[in-house]
């Protein structure tokens, strides 16, 4: 390969993650995304009233349900809501949008817990936001590894960064790779698509140069043959990272790795980070 080829390949590799790096930070910072929101409130059979959200709310078997008070408003799917509104029973890791004028209050269930966590587009963590450091991006961290899917899908239970809480993931199977001629393996979750898998992992970077408690690594679908590659330059940040308004889980203990991944997003200038 000549030089000029290599060149045009590299800045190639480093445009597409580029697209990758500001499609992240897009979603971060967009007017309700995470550094938009204000507050977690974690809801009971008490109707609970909060000042950055309408109404009075509480939840039971029978799920949310917020009481709205003369001249209140929210727009639910669309549709303006009054009085009493039914949120139902939620779906783990499940949730509703609901609108009230510039704001989006998110109802929602995490660890078995309903809560509601209202997103303003001034909130200071995002109106102050000027972006995420990261590594440069380098092609040798991208690494082909093996899926291995489990019988069965296991149960895995994480912590979260909310102490006490706890995630139940049904892990499909494990990747295996190697670096630098070490065996290494990571638990993997299902991912946000069809056949897509998510990986949770801490390395020796964690609390030194990226964030302590976890960075996510999406995976495409593996080959008919169980290719997969990990692009580590890819590794993200969870919202926790950013704000202690987030219940983002753990990596499961199988998933720190002890090597040092010097790849992707590092701490946030939020937490400290350059």
């Amino acid at each position: 390969m000549t030089t000029e080829a290599t060149t045009t390949d590299l800045h190639a590799f480093t445009e597409t993650w580029l697209e990758w790096y500001r499609a992240q930070e897009a979603r971060l910072a967009a007017p309700h995304g995470f550094l938009a929101i204000t507050s977690l409130h974690w809801l009971d059979e008490r109707p609970q009233r909060f000042p950055d959200a309408p109404g009075a709310w509480h939840t039971g078997p029978e799920g949310v349900v917020v009481r709205l008070d003369e001249g209140e408003e929210l727009v639910v799917d669309g549709t303006p809501v009054h009085g009493e509104h039914r949120f139902g029973v939620l779906p783990e890791r499940g949730g509703v949008d609901a609108v009230w004028g510039d704001a989006v209050i998110e109802v929602a269930r995490r660890g078995g817990n309903d809560i509601v966590r209202p997103r303003h587009p001034d909130a200071p963590l995002r109106t102050a936001f000027t972006g995420t450091p990261a590594y440069a991006p380098d092609p040798r961290w991208v690494v082909t590894g093996r899926y291995v899917p489990f019988d069965t899908p296991r149960p895995t239970t994480v912590g979260a960064a909310v102490e006490g809480l706890e995630h139940v993931y049904e892990a499909p199977g494990r990747v295996e790779f190697e670096w630098e001629g070490r065996p290494l393996s990571l638990t993997a979750f299902p991912g946000q698509g069809e056949g897509r898998l998510s990986v949770l992992f801490t390395d020796a970077t964690s609390g030194v140069t990226t964030y302590a408690a976890n960075r996510s690594l999406a995976l495409d679908p593996p080959a008919a043959d169980g290719t997969v590659f990990l692009d580590f330059n890819r590794a993200a940040n969870l919202p926790c990272a950013y704000t202690d308004l987030a219940t983002c889980p753990l990596p499961p203990a199988e998933n720190r790795l002890p090597v040092a991944i010097e790849a992707g997003q590092k701490i946030p200038r939020e937490r400290g980070g350059v």
